[in-house]
């Protein structure tokens, strides 16, 4: 087994055993992040219905680096840009899933990021 394919097998356990516990209700929607060595993409997920209510990401074409360095304070304004969509959807609480990885770095800027905005977790 490559090396690789063990780091994909061990998040996708992970993944499970957060999915176990954490559901998105029309209420408290699910804000899942997921990042890539480059990128970093959020969603709000209503899991009831099984939809996508708002969605940003680095590759989004409203999202502008603009003076941001680092991938870390590109995180951090796509949780802001997130939390406006957001809001403008009717969205305050929500929970977080951070998507298997450590909640640590980029994967915390982006709930820092959501906060900033004014959703409540």
């Amino acid at each position: 087994m490559a090396k690789t394919n063990a780091k994909v097998t061990a998040r996708a356990k992970r993944i499970s055993r957060i999915r176990k516990k954490i559901t998105g209700t029309s209420d408290r929607p699910r804000l899942r992040v997921f990042k890539s060595s480059k990128h970093i993409y959020a969603q709000i997920i209503d899991d009831t219905i099984g939809k996508t209510i708002a969605f940003m990401s680095t590759v989004d074409k409203s999202f502008e680096i603009g003076e941001l360095k680092g991938k870390t304070s590109a995180a951090e304004k796509v949780g802001e840009l997130l939390a406006e969509r957001a809001k403008a959807a009717g969205v305050d609480k929500v929970v977080f899933d951070r998507g298997g990885f450590i909640y640590h770095g980029r994967i915390k800027a982006v709930s820092d990021g959501a906060r900033k905005g004014g959703l409540q977790f």
